[in-house]
């Protein structure tokens, strides 16, 4: 009889463009030899332009969605993406103690989707503190691009010793480890990320490609980085993992309509 591979959960949004959210992180999973199962969040109504419009999934049937796939299918590991209102992250928190992710339990990694790739928030404050309060204590890595530390910590990363301090206060409140991603620090060639467990640092350089097709970058980092987990790896093992695969990702993203098109995980199927 056939074995069934690792799983993992996303709890994250729809993009209907198939270039981040579910889709991508569907894709990723895939791409990682894992089975990607999914609490949906939102819908959302968006092309390679933009954005144009949500829709909320009722708080109680989010979480519904995590207790219904954990208690019977399990997971190795979960993740979060676009979680989109304070009302359906202060509905999850009690749902994950509940099924044992996070918190010493199942490896639980929080992309803390709080901005969009142009810098513009994405979640209210009263929104952030719930992410602040309820999911970063709970998670085993957090994964925030730039401008998602800003409006998490106030802290705005302009070089390689802001990227230090801005890892500390992330992790003063709470997570096991703190990845700073550094795409959006322009001026670093290496385009480095930073991995921080309240001790030492370690620096993950990678190039820096010509490219303005980078949608559902972070998507695609986490999810990879959340495959490693769900097959047993450590943290710093999964964190280069996922570099890696994100590194081979943009270098094969594709032009999609009439904006910023995807990364691409389609190089994997050549191995």
């Amino acid at each position: 009889m056939t074995v069934a591979p690792p799983r993992v959960l996303t709890i994250a949004g729809s993009d209907s463009g198939g270039g981040a959210g579910i889709q991508a992180d569907l894709r990723t999973l895939f791409a990682c030899g894992v089975h990607g199962c999914v609490a949906l969040t939102a819908v959302t109504v968006q092309n390679s332009l933009g954005v144009t419009g949500v829709s909320e999934i009722p708080p109680d049937v989010v979480a519904a969605q995590i207790e219904s796939v954990v208690l019977d299918i399990g997971v190795q590991a979960a993740k979060t993406g676009m979680l989109a209102s304070a009302a359906i992250i202060e509905a999850i928190a009690p749902v994950l103690d509940r099924v044992g992710i996070g918190r010493g339990g199942v490896p639980f990694v929080v992309d803390p989707v709080s901005a969009s790739m142009h810098g513009n928030p994405l979640l209210a404050d009263n929104a952030l503190d719930a992410l602040r309060g309820l999911l970063f204590p709970r998670a085993t890595l957090v994964t925030p691009n730039l401008d998602e530390v800003r409006l998490i910590t106030g802290i705005t990363v302009k070089d390689r010793a802001d990227q230090r301090v801005a890892a500390e206060a992330l992790h003063a409140l709470g997570p096991e480890w703190v990845l700073v991603k550094g795409g959006h620090m322009w001026d670093d060639p290496e385009c480095l990320d930073l991995l921080y467990d309240g001790r030492s640092f370690i620096e993950l350089p990678g190039p820096r490609y010509d490219t303005d097709h980078t949608h559902g970058s972070g998507d695609t980092l986490a999810s990879s980085i959340s495959s490693a987990l769900a097959k047993g790896a450590s943290v710093p093992e999964a964190v280069r993992f996922g570099k890696d695969f994100i590194v081979k990702s943009v270098a094969a993203a594709y032009p999609l309509g009439g904006g910023t098109g995807p990364v691409s995980p389609f190089w994997s199927l050549d191995r």
